[in-house]
């Protein structure tokens, strides 16, 4: 489905996806979206609440979009720009179970990135990684996370050589354990991975390619949620994310009443 070009034209596309949305007015949205030439930016999605619009059925999370914008408005010091035109990409729908770990990957891109600061290695692996959930293998599900918290990670600049001991600089040994910790980086722990699990961790960051990511993540997916997830909070300033707040909840209402 796909809206008209008409009045978009001279204007480049960006291939995007909607993060969030906050209502505007009765008719329209204020989207916050993530595009791979321009990062994360804010649109104005004029009339996209009514049932008789074009954009009505496009603007959804998690949907491959091309996005046609004008130019900055001026009175919003650059930041907001107006939807011109918008066409979905074709992406294949999310499974129900797989909704939550997307949205956990908004979260991230939104309290991580600045606006308007582009990461197309991050926009890649995202636009991989719900690939991945839409593919509905849900034991695949910790690998793929975990491999997008690396790729996350390495973007914001704060992951260090997962080949190399961080305070020593000294190369880990293959049969050695290994955690990370959020003061120290790379550190030995008895209870961690093995150095070359980590040695191919790096290797497989270093490749690029998130299918090998995810493969080096699948036998250790456990042991790296805590430690990553420490990493995450800890550069982002927070003690927990909305989503697993969320997630968690759900669980707890799931969970059998006791007697």
């Amino acid at each position: 489905m796909a809206t008209s070009r008409a009045g978009a034209r001279g204007q480049p596309p960006l291939a995007a996806y909607v993060l969030h949305g906050w209502d505007w007015s009765e008719s329209s949205l204020i989207l916050d979206v993530f595009t791979r030439e321009q990062g994360r930016i804010v649109v104005a999605a004029r009339g996209a609440k009514k049932p008789t619009s074009s954009l009505h059925p496009v603007l959804l999370p998690f949907h491959a979009l091309t996005l046609w914008l004008t130019r900055p408005a001026a009175d919003a010091q650059g930041e907001v720009r107006t939807l011109r035109a918008a066409e979905w990409g074709g992406s294949a729908p999310l499974p129900a179970g797989a909704l939550m770990p997307a949205f956990y990957l908004n979260e991230l891109v939104m309290k991580g990135l600045a606006r308007q600061d582009p990461h197309p290695r991050l926009f890649d692996a995202y636009v991989d990684t719900l690939e991945a959930l839409a593919a509905g293998v849900a034991a695949d599900e910790p690998a793929a996370l975990r491999a997008f918290e690396l790729v996350f990670l390495r973007e914001l600049g704060v992951l260090p050589d997962l080949a190399l001991v961080t305070l020593t600089v000294a190369p880990l040994a293959a049969e050695a354990r290994y955690t990370l910790r959020p003061e120290i980086g790379l550190a030995p722990d008895a209870e961690g991975p093995s150095g070359a699990a980590w040695t191919e961790l790096q290797a497989a960051l270093a490749h690029g390619s998130m299918a090998a990511l995810r493969h080096a993540c699948r036998p250790i997916a456990a042991a790296l949620r805590a430690p990553l997830r420490s990493l995450v909070h800890y550069h982002l300033g927070t003690a927990r994310l909305r989503t697993r707040e969320v997630w968690l909840e759900m669980q707890r209402l799931a969970e059998p009443a006791t007697r």
